[in-house]
């Protein structure tokens, strides 16, 4: 292979711009969006840009070593409110769009997030954690020697817990406060609190004609065990609440329709436990009654894709056309993330969609035009407009140095039939100077989930093996999305069994298609439930030489008890809890399998991951190490489960080391 460019290393990783959050603004032609970078105190940035597509113009808005998030124009376009970081706690500004400098307009103890403008302009909706006792008329931010007293006075405390939902891997321990919806009116500059109940509160949607707010909660006494998540109207001039759903569902990112007499919600009644396929539900709000749009569809809406290359906002999720009679969202399938739309019918339309990760939307209803992120597995991503004649055109091009610096592989796409008659697909990475004739050691990447996806996105690390020499080899064995409902479903109550069994005949099948494979240099890792299978395959086979399991789990036992939702993911994955049926979900945990591995083990696990927390990691550690095996443990300070994906970037870029050079040493 000759190659006029350097291989990708793990510091490359500090030098990707990650482009999010795309928005038409009210002016045409324009669109705000979100890039983060890693600053030279290696802390991520996200800073806010403008592009003018007919002149080509981008213009930054926002400066400093801050996190500046979901800008949004007002309807006449003159000013924008935004959420920034930079008084030390996330807090709402708000800039003339004409020049000037911004102004904080929340002072909320603990911050206030995702900004929404009323249609007249006249009023910001906004979400605010709160005690039940707050007055939001004298809320203060607390300065950063308030902020360093109470993390004192906790760490001098001994912390009370009397519900089951008293922790998160997001927030860590939570503290009394709920998620309230708050109103700011611009011309008086008052808050008006809307929502009061010790519950959170999800602001979905503001009405076309500023009269009814749609949001997602819980008003159950039984709240705290449960996982459902009920739609709300509220009446702005009457002040009266109307429940629309009745307590068995989970629904999201609902939009109303132009009118304001419809509104369409992401959802599912959990048919399937956490395998259910997300649907796109029709609500008329006169007669409450649900219409299910997706009765006929096998694909999973929304983005369900891996990668470690994914910072800031998240997908918008459903988009009502111009003319009210269509639907635009998301939807993963095959391996990619590709952009649908949908008559009220259920009539399914891609309009876009190739091999690669649309991650993000945003739809200009005059123009019938649209604004796409895209990543490949040779791009990070950049924006794209999709016009009316479904055409695409770039419109940025984030990371063209350090794409002409460094090789990035293009994966070879490989699919075979398991031996119980599934399709499964994959990929395949060559490593850095190929040479026909030569042989390579192998890795194996398990993903996470196991309701997820691997597939036609940029993903750092995969590309970090293949740099320094490995064949790179990541499945989407049965329990992944993209392949219809039974298929994500396929894993549920049978951890193990069948996800073992598509894995290995994954290597099998790479083994007899490749001949430059060195079957004797195998390895394998994966994070989550990867680092479940990982744990799994080497208490079941000695075939691979080396192995790093992260953040995973090895005792379904103790998972039930320790992990944010061992109390539940335990039933939905296993259909049965902690007392239920211990022997066998004993039967299930790795640990019991402990003094079989061969297989020489690197551990690696974040201090605070509270998904999988650490215990998982130590347990299986203590037991290898006390049966005198090949096994190291790294524990990392600070870390929670997202380490790979959104930790700290000199953490991130240890752990890159540490499985290269496990790897290394090995094979």
């Amino acid at each position: 292979m000759n190659l006029t460019k350097r291989a990708i290393n793990e510091t490359d990783l500090k030098r990707l711009e990650i482009v999010s959050g795309p928005t038409y603004t009210a002016s045409n032609n324009r669109f705000t969006y979100v890039s983060t970078k890693v600053n030279e105190d290696s802390e991520y940035e996200a800073h806010v840009y403008s592009k003018d597509i007919s002149t080509n113009q981008t213009k930054q808005w926002t400066y400093g070593k801050h996190s500046n998030t979901n800008f949004r124009s007002n309807p006449n376009n003159t000013q924008a409110v935004f959420q920034s970081t930079r008084s030390g706690t996330t807090q709402l500004w708000l800039v003339d769009l004409d020049g000037g400098e911004p102004k904080q307009i929340t002072f909320f103890q603990k911050g206030a997030f995702s900004p929404k403008w009323s249609p007249d302009g006249t009023s910001i909706f906004f979400s605010a954690p709160l005690n039940i006792d707050d007055d939001i008329h004298t809320q203060k931010e607390h300065t950063c020697e308030e902020k360093q007293q109470i993390k004192k006075d906790k760490q001098n405390k001994p912390l009370v817990v009397n519900r089951l939902k008293y922790k998160s891997d997001a927030k860590g321990f939570h503290d009394d406060s709920n998620i309230q919806i708050i109103e700011y009116h611009l011309p008086t500059k008052k808050f008006i609190q809307w929502t009061t109940k010790p519950t959170d509160h999800s602001l979905h949607d503001i009405s076309a004609d500023g009269k009814k707010l749609v949001f997602s909660s819980n008003w159950n006494e039984e709240a705290d065990s449960e996982l459902i998540s009920d739609l709300f109207l509220l009446n702005l001039h009457t002040h009266e609440f109307t429940l629309l759903t009745d307590g068995n569902s989970n629904y999201y990112n609902s939009r109303f329709s132009s009118d304001s007499s419809q509104i369409i919600t992401l959802g599912h009644d959990f048919d399937y436990a956490g395998a259910t396929l997300t649907k796109l539900y029709l609500f008329e709000l006169s007669s409450k009654k649900r219409k299910e749009i997706t009765n006929q569809w096998d694909i999973q809406l929304g983005d369900a894709m891996v990668t470690d290359s994914r910072l800031g906002e998240s997908e918008n999720g459903p988009i009502w056309s111009k003319d009210g009679k269509s639907i635009y969202f998301l939807g993963s399938d095959q391996g990619s993330t590709s952009l649908y739309q949908t008559d009220l019918d259920g009539n399914l339309e891609k309009i876009y969609g190739e091999d690669n990760h649309v991650f993000g939307f945003t739809y200009h209803p005059d123009e019938e035009s649209f604004i796409l992120g895209i990543s490949s597995p040779i791009d990070p991503g950049n924006f794209y407009e999709l016009n009316s004649n479904r055409e695409l055109s770039l419109l940025t091009n984030v990371n063209k140095s350090l794409l002409e610096e460094i090789h990035v592989e293009k994966p070879e796409e490989i699919s075979f039939t398991s031996s119980d008659g599934l399709a499964i697909q994959g990929w395949l990475l060559r490593p850095y100077s190929f040479e026909d004739g030569k042989k390579y050691p192998f890795i194996l990447e398990v993903h996470g989930g196991p309701h997820a996806m691997y597939g036609n996105s940029f993903f750092h690390e995969l590309q970090l093996l293949a740099a320094k020499g490995y064949v790179v080899v990541y499945t989407n064995p049965r329990g992944s999305h993209g392949y219809g409902q039974q298929f994500v479903n396929g894993v549920r109550e049978n951890y193990g069994q069948g996800d073992f069994q598509d894995l290995m005949e994954a290597v099998d099948y790479c083994l007899d298609k490749y001949s430059f494979i060195d079957k004797d240099r195998l390895g394998v890792t994966g994070g989550s439930y990867g680092g479940f299978m990982t744990n799994w395959i080497v208490g079941h086979t000695n075939r691979f030489k080396a192995a790093v399991t992260q953040r995973s789990i090895s005792n379904w036992l103790s998972f039930y008890g320790v992990s944010d939702i061992g109390y539940f993911f335990t039933k939905w994955e296993h259909g049965l809890n902690l007392l239920d049926d211990p022997e066998k979900l004993w039967d299930i945990s790795p640990l019991k399998y402990a003094a079989n591995v061969k297989t020489p083990l690197l551990i690696l696990h974040g201090e605070l991951d509270f998904r999988c927390p650490i215990e998982q990691g130590e347990q299986l550690y203590i037991t290898l190490k006390h049966l005198k095996k090949e096994v190291e443990f790294i524990r990392f300070p600070g870390a929670n489960h997202e380490l790979s994906r959104s930790g700290d970037p000199s953490m991130r870029i240890k752990r890159l080391e540490q499985i290269g050079r496990w790897f290394d040493q090995y094979l």
